[in-house]
């Protein structure tokens, strides 16, 4: 995709606005996102970003139920979610491109004038807390969870998003208003319109949030210090028939230099079913169902690990494998034809990604709001393209061969088993 994609506006009160035209689109995406998430919680709110996320969609001073939202997003055949990250949070609608005044209008209702009733509240905890059952016995969600708490510590890049259980309980409608009225304000708000994108767009959010007040808002806490110069493991006990692993190393913030080589390196590493971790770890050896490789990566700070779900009587061979693996791509130099199928693939993918109205605006949206600014597609292919043997072997040491390697790993084991495995690690 050359050229300009993403046209970007403000409005009279610092509102960013981004839009994202596709000539053959019949629908739009229209996306509400803010530089809000966990991380902008506090111990004792841990969880309200996620909790309120629930609330926004139980009812407003228009619409004062549920039901009433819904309605009115099903009458245009729409379709409606929201996320939380720990950076950001993102309420949308998917719709006709006949129908994106409607979806804003409801979006933005929801966010501006939601009732927080404190039935609601009192009635939605029994549904986060069965969320939370869920993810905590599922441990193929948990344990990425469990490494970044293990990579980040007590703070809230290493608290989990879904918050815990006594939070969630003590938690009142004050506790929800205190935490929008921190952060829920125009310098963090961007919205975005992707697809058919037409008609009076400006003056339509200007009508809708252009009275939202101006306040300064400040930004979380910085990373408290996390060294990453020796091994740690972390082993979470639990009964189970496999054993659920992640294997990695601080990596970079969002914005480093070399972004696309870490991105070629874990595609490399781990992006796929001809990739090196599957076909060591899986197709050679039948040591896991599943395995991949990850760079997570925030505005301060990041994490290269891969996660697998292995035989739990061969989990030192597993451990010992993986750690080969990373040892190996910061050692040895990747071959031509392997670096040419990587950067491929992470085109490939990224093409598909942006292809669809909703995958453009997610993908503008997500690095305006974390960034400050929304790359390019065209960049992102241009800097793929560029990315060299030498600069993926390069990262590779930095991240893998410079730091200790961390492993969080959930299975039935104990504590006592940590020092096994930080002699594998080691």
């Amino acid at each position: 995709m050359a050229g300009t994609v993403y046209e970007r506006h403000r409005l009279g009160n610092g509102v960013r606005v981004l839009t994202a035209p596709l000539g053959h689109a019949q629908s739009v995406s229209c996306l509400i996102m803010l530089a809000a998430g966990s991380r902008y919680e506090t111990p004792e709110s841990n969880g309200i970003a996620h909790f309120a996320e629930h609330m926004f969609f139980k009812g407003t001073e228009s619409r004062p139920t549920a039901r009433d939202i819904t309605t009115a997003i099903d009458a245009i055949g729409g379709e409606f979610n929201a996320f939380t990250g720990k950076e950001f949070t993102g309420y949308y609608v998917k719709c006709a491109a006949e129908y994106r005044d409607v979806a804003l209008e409801v979006l933005v209702d929801m966010l501006r004038h939601s009732k927080f009733d404190p039935e609601e509240i009192e009635r939605e905890k029994g549904v986060i807390i069965e969320e939370m059952n869920m993810y905590f016995d599922t441990p193929r969600d948990f344990i990425s969870g469990l490494y970044e708490r293990l990579v980040y510590g007590d703070q809230p890049l290493g608290w989990d998003i879904i918050g815990r259980k006594e939070t969630v309980r003590d938690a009142t409608r004050e506790t929800f208003m205190d935490y929008l009225d921190r952060w829920y304000h125009p310098d963090r708000l961007v919205v975005g319109v992707g697809g058919k994108v037409e008609g009076d767009l400006l003056g339509k959010l200007e009508e809708l949030l252009g009275d939202m007040p101006q306040r300064e808002t400040g930004r979380p806490g910085p990373l408290a210090g996390v060294d990453g110069d020796e091994p740690r493991v972390r082993v979470h006990p639990k009964q189970s028939d496999q054993a659920h692993l992640c294997i990695g190393a601080r990596s970079f913030p969002l914005t480093h230099p070399d972004r696309y080589a870490v991105q070629l390196l874990t595609t490399i590493l781990g992006g796929g079913m001809s990739a090196r971790l599957w076909t060591e770890v899986r197709e050679r050896r039948g040591l896991a169902y599943y395995v991949g490789a990850v760079n997570q990566s925030y505005t301060d700070a990041g994490s290269l690990y891969a996660q697998a779900g292995v035989d739990i009587g061969r989990i030192d061979e597993a451990i010992a494998t993986i750690v080969t693996e990373l040892r190996r791509i910061a050692e040895e130099a990747v071959p031509p034809d392997e670096l040419a199928k990587a950067r491929a693939s992470a085109k490939g993918r990224f093409a598909l990604q942006i292809e669809s109205p909703h995958g453009l605006n997610m993908f503008g949206l997500r690095r305006e709001v974390v960034e400050g600014r929304a790359t390019e597609p065209s960049e992102v292919m241009q800097a793929l393209d560029g990315v060299t043997a030498d600069d993926v072997q390069r990262v590779a040491q930095e991240i893998v061969g410079r730091n200790g390697l961390n492993l969080a790993v959930i299975g039935p084991f104990e504590e006592a088993d940590e020092g096994r495995f930080l002699d594998i690690l080691s």
